[in-house]
């Protein structure tokens, strides 16, 4: 599974440019003999194999699309200006390599040299309009030449494995859902269970609505690598999560609230199976639980997640453990699930 984590996080999938991860998917759905739609807005939607036991729909979901950048200009001395997709620290750009557009053009990301700066500028956070893409072209004609307005663009970052079990990449939000998605898809289960690989989770959400309205699931799990901050520097109560001690169950985001017999579920299961977890501790940030909670009459909703340092960079990292962890706890709950729906129609 973290060899198939790794080919994923090679790919690059921009949000709303994320045709090559699908492909990619694709392929291992493929060799499932599973049903399967890739819908108007680029969401592929997976039937799992089931014996139809228990009359209930379960989407899961795990989205494709990963932060980066579009070009929006280019210079008459051939640089490229761009916007970010998705949320981005501008502190961490300068002399970040990137690969630019389909050609996948190398360049670097370059600002004001330090001995042209004022004070002013050497003491303010750099400002995303006033940094630049280098391509080594000589004018606007040789940049036009290999790469357009509108062009994707992603960090060039390999993954590597480094410690005993940690694992530095791009993308890893939010390749490693996808990653589980795949696991979870290799077995029969009692009851209708749908997995959703969806697009622009970065940029409002979007696929994640569209599958859901789609789908009209009872129950619905999200699978997300999400952030971690057990750095220098942060107060503990801050942390949000801590690299290496398993999944985190959120009860709450900007987006989404859990649903609470969900939740306990999922936590009882943990303690039962001797499975590692943790609570993303802040309330922050947002996934696709936020649109699928709200979609046709409503869904029941709970978020599970890979600690992830340094999310939305080219060096995010995430501790391998808690990545099997995962796939421990949500198979497990999931083989479990009949059983908390049952005693809650008895109820």
């Amino acid at each position: 599974m973290i060899n198939k984590l790794m080919e994923l996080t090679r790919l690059d999938g921009i949000s709303g440019d994320e045709q090559v991860v699908r492909q990619a998917i694709l392929k291992d759905i493929r060799n499932e003999a599973l049903d399967y739609q890739t819908d108007s807005i680029g969401n592929l939607i997976v039937n799992a194999k089931t014996t139809g036991e228990y009359n209930f729909r379960v989407m899961l979901s795990a989205h494709m699309d990963e932060v980066g950048f579009m070009i929006n200009g280019i210079t008459d001395d051939g640089k490229l200006k761009f916007a970010s997709v998705g949320g981005i620290d501008p502190r961490i750009l300068i002399g970040q390599q990137l690969r630019v557009g389909t050609k996948k053009i190398p360049g670097v990301i370059g600002y004001k040299p330090i001995h042209l700066q004022d004070k002013a500028e050497r003491e303010s956070v750099v400002r995303l309009k006033n940094l630049y893409i280098d391509v080594g072209a000589k004018d606007r004609e040789q940049a036009g030449s290999l790469a357009a307005l509108g062009d994707s663009i992603a960090f060039a970052s390999a993954p590597v494995m480094f410690g005993k079990t940690r694992l530095k990449a791009k993308a890893l939000d939010d390749r490693v859902g996808c990653v589980i998605l795949l696991e979870l898809l290799k077995q029969v289960w009692p009851f209708e269970m749908v997995a959703c690989f969806t697009v622009q989770e970065e940029v409002g959400l979007r696929g994640a609505r569209v599958a859901a309205n789609r789908i009209q699931p009872d129950i619905a799990v999200v699978l997300e690598g999400t952030t971690c901050a057990d750095v220098p520097g942060v107060k503990e109560h801050e942390f949000s999560t801590i690299l290496g001690k398993g999944p985190a169950i959120s009860f709450a985001d900007r987006t989404s609230i859990g649903d609470r017999k969900l939740i306990d579920h999922f936590v009882k299961t943990a303690q039962d199976e001797g499975i590692s977890y943790q609570w993303k501790q802040t309330v922050s940030g947002g996934n696709d639980a936020g649109k699928i909670q709200t979609s046709v009459k409503g869904v029941r909703v709970i978020s599970i997640s890979a600690p992830c340092r340094y999310i939305h960079s080219p060096v995010s990292c995430l501790d391998t453990e808690d990545v099997e962890n995962m796939l421990k706890l949500v198979r497990a709950a999931l083989i479990k699930l009949p059983h908390l729906l049952r005693g809650r129609n008895e109820g």
